[in-house]
């Protein structure tokens, strides 16, 4: 991914979090008790708590039970319900030097900021239609945007022998209809914070397109084994995105289809579920929406995955969640333009990234979540497209995080649509944009950046 490319990313993540210090301070007083992003509406439609679909009793981390939902087109219910439900997040974030400059409009350090509030319609209507819709208030932006979209019809037949599935899914962003959270849009970690400093190069399909896009994908879960999707992606006028709280100029708009492809196998193994899987995403991008150059930017990102999930007599969930994703690009059109590097070379922007990304979680009861992270980017340098002395986009690291939620079996003191979970995230860096020393020319250090994060999740 380009500089460019990162910039819209870094701009995205910004939109989807919300600063607001009061809903911190509140429920974090509440010393180790725990939210739920089990998306109540769901848990009052099917008659089962939290943790049937979520480890740990709040999402988006789905037990296989929750994968069927999901698949299933989220119709599956034991009684009339009110599709509707809400949720907040709120975190303080301190990172191991003051930023420079400061994130716009907080301080350089130990910030507190309310993330994240949206609203959802989520629940099935009927035994073929399905939704999740999620609106979030943006308060750093001040408005409200459209965030995740997954609009299902749903049927089931027979296939090869085999009971099937059979499905279509509209939505807004590659990987957000994903049963697994192994891709971008549900991967670890689960919450996050623009506050917090991130490397600058990631693949397009981690959450580049995400809110800037309509897609249509057709998929079929054949045997509660085989899981297979393909379909395409466009991009909305710019007038919609802008209605829709979104930028339209970024990244741009795709020409024609940008085609996507998904491929699982799911089978039992040493007494858990395990799960291996391939997908791909392939654009070409008019940067700006500008088509003056008669170039597009290029992208092709493949990425192979695998999970396994282990639950215990006692209670307990052990998981394991994994994803590789090799990116090339050409950002010709971007050359062309000006945008980046002076355009005289045919390699202006021809580049690769590699993107490793792993986690091990072990949920005690339940309620306490334990979470051990690496993730590594490593990529073709090139200072058309990078910063630094090395121009290079290679960045890894480790995270961890514990949290606490206390009420993912239903037993909520506000009833069992009420949910909440606490957390501490901390994160340590080997490498950043490039290099360990001196990573921006300015004497800066990738440990600089090691953070640490406490949250609040309420969802309700």
């Amino acid at each position: 991914m380009t500089m460019t490319a990162a910039k819209i990313r870094k701009s995205r993540l910004w939109g989807d979090r919300i600063a607001w210090t009061a809903l911190a301070a509140g429920p974090l007083a509440i010393a180790l008790a725990g939210p739920a992003h089990a998306v109540p509406s769901f848990t009052d439609q099917t008659g089962q708590p939290c943790q049937a679909c979520h480890v740990g009793g709040l999402g988006p981390q789905l037990t296989p039970f929750g994968r069927e939902f999901k698949i299933g087109g989220y119709t599956m219910r034991t009684k009339a319900s009110i599709p509707v439900a809400a949720m907040a997040i709120a975190s303080f974030t301190h990172t191991k030097k003051d930023q420079n400059p400061p994130p716009t409009p907080f301080g350089a350090n130990d910030n507190f900021a309310f993330d994240q509030g949206s609203l959802f319609l989520a629940g099935g209507f009927g035994q073929h239609l399905g939704s999740f819709v999620q609106v979030t208030y943006d308060g750093v932006a001040h408005q409200w945007h459209w965030d995740n979209l997954d609009l299902r019809a749903v049927t089931t037949g027979h296939l090869f022998g085999q009971d099937a599935t059979f499905g279509l899914t509209v939505n807004n962003n590659p990987t957000v209809q994903d049963p697994w959270n192994t891709t971008a849009a549900w991967g670890f970690p689960y919450t996050t914070s623009a506050l917090a400093p991130s490397p600058g190069a990631a693949p397009l399909i981690d959450g580049g397109l995400a809110q800037n896009v309509l897609g249509v994908t057709a998929y079929t879960w054949i045997g509660h084994k085989f899981y297979i999707e393909a379909g395409g992606y466009s991009s909305p006028s710019a007038g919609t995105l802008s209605a829709f709280g979104i930028d339209p100029l970024s990244p741009g708009n795709i020409r024609g289809i940008a085609p996507y492809g998904r491929l699982a196998l799911q089978v039992p193994l040493a007494g858990g579920t395990a799960e291996v899987g391939a997908f791909g995403l392939r654009a070409a991008i008019n940067p700006g929406r500008d088509r003056s150059s008669g170039f597009t930017d290029r992208y092709t990102d493949v990425g192979l995955d695998a999970s396994w999930q282990k639950p215990t007599a006692a209670g307990d969930v052990l998981t394991f969640d994994m994803r590789y994703v090799h990116e090339s690009s050409d950002l010709r059109a971007s050359c062309a333009l000006g945008l980046i590097g002076n355009g005289s070379t045919p390699d202006c922007a021809k580049t690769s990234l590699n993107e490793v990304r792993g986690n091990v979680s072990y949920s005690f009861r339940n309620k306490v979540g334990l979470t051990l992270a690496g993730f590594s980017t490593t990529g073709t340098s090139n200072a058309n497209l990078y910063g630094g002395p090395n121009a290079s986009p290679n960045s890894d690291g480790v995270m961890g995080q514990i949290d606490y939620t206390p009420w993912g079996g239903g037993n909520g003191p506000l009833g069992p649509r009420f949910n909440l979970r606490v957390g501490v995230q901390g994160t340590v860096y080997g490498r950043f944009d490039g290099a360990r020393r001196n990573f921006d020319g300015a004497g800066a250090n990738a440990p600089d950046n090691n953070t640490v994060r406490v949250f609040t999740w309420l969802a309700f």
